[in-house]
């Protein structure tokens, strides 16, 4: 069986690949996933370098990535959900876990596989776990709104996706428009106004060239009842302007800046609400709906990866990791990084 991991956290270099491992057996409540495409997340990166790490046992090492897709392999005692050849997408595998999925086979519980129905690619079921999770939660945590996403769930709800090329932006769009949202998104250009109209975005504003306020005033008169938020700080005194009373600005990444300064008067008068979201660290009972949720949009065709989403994919093989981790750590990359564990 072969892996990518590190010993040691670091730089790009400490990303080694082993080729002499025996797969894992799984335990009970476990599955063994052969491993078809792992998907390749900033997080990750950042996690090579030391945050939100785990002490590695001397002799071991750290397999990356918390998403995956592939086929049972094996099942451990008492899983019943799951049946040995079925296609599936893995989430959060490597958090506070030695085993991610950048390896042939990958040990997990069952809790955490979920069915990729026939007809969605591997690529697709690698590219769900952290950025559609991440949007699920960014879209549940409204006053009075819906825990779990459905079909039609968020009909009358007007929703502005601050960076919607981005990989959370996307999926926000995505799972917004199946649950029945008008959906704003704004981009920086052209380029990325293509990628947010594919993945389903009814209004596209310019950052660059509009006034996004009065845009977004335009489209919706009495404001936004969800902002999922990429760049706070820099938005903090356009999203006091667009959200509606009682609604809700939900941020999910620090891009733009890490200290926050709130127009407190604006923000008092709409009793709008701030969400910090981490998906490691939302409830279990949070990420099982969002995931249950992710799984009843992918039976609808309702969400997916690829050029026609607006979510271009980029392939690397295994021994290609460094390249992979390199591409998404330089940034500018757009679109989704996924190692192809078939192709060596």
């Amino acid at each position: 069986m072969r892996s990518v991991g590190y010993a040691r956290t670091g730089e790009i270099e400490t990303l080694e690949l082993f080729s002499a491992v025996e797969p894992q057996e799984p335990g009970e409540g476990e599955v063994r996933i052969r491993i078809h495409r792992s998907g390749v997340n900033p997080t990750d990166w950042k996690s090579r370098r030391g945050a939100l790490h785990i002490p590695i046992p001397q002799g071991g090492y750290q397999v990356p990535h918390h998403d995956g897709a592939g086929v049972v392999d094996k099942l451990g005692k008492g899983v019943k959900s799951l049946v040995k050849g079925q296609r599936v997408w893995v989430w959060q595998a490597a958090y506070r876990r030695l085993g991610g999925t950048s390896q042939d086979y990958v040990v997990i519980s069952a809790s955490r596989v979920e069915p990729l129905p026939d007809g969605v690619s591997f690529d697709t079921g690698a590219c769900l776990g952290i950025p559609f999770m991440t949007a699920h939660r960014a879209l549940t945590v409204s006053e009075g709104g819906p825990a779990q996403l459905s079909r039609g769930a968020l009909v009358g709800y007007k929703v502005l996706v601050a960076g919607g090329a981005g990989a959370v932006g996307n999926a926000a769009i995505q799972l917004a428009r199946w649950a029945g949202a008008t959906v704003v998104a704004t981009v920086s250009g052209p380029e990325k106004e293509k990628l947010a109209r594919a993945a389903g975005a009814d209004h596209v504003i310019n950052y660059k060239t509009q006034d996004v306020a009065a845009e977004v005033r335009t489209i919706a008169s009495d404001g936004v009842d969800i902002i999922v938020e990429v760049s706070a700080v820099v938005n903090a005194g356009l999203d006091a302007k667009v959200i509606k009373p009682n609604g809700v600005i939900a941020i999910y990444a620090n891009d733009g800046g890490n200290d926050l300064h709130i127009p407190v008067r604006e923000t008092m008068t709409s009793n709008a609400r701030y969400q910090f979201i981490l998906i490691y660290t939302v409830t279990e009972a949070a990420k099982v709906q969002a995931a249950k949720a992710i799984g009843h949009a992918l039976q609808d065709g309702a969400v997916a990866v690829g050029d026609e989403r607006g979510v271009p994919v980029h392939h690397y093989r295994l021994n290609q990791t460094r390249q992979a981790h390199a591409a998404l750590e330089k940034g500018g990359i757009v679109g989704r990084v996924v190692i192809d564990l078939t192709q060596d």
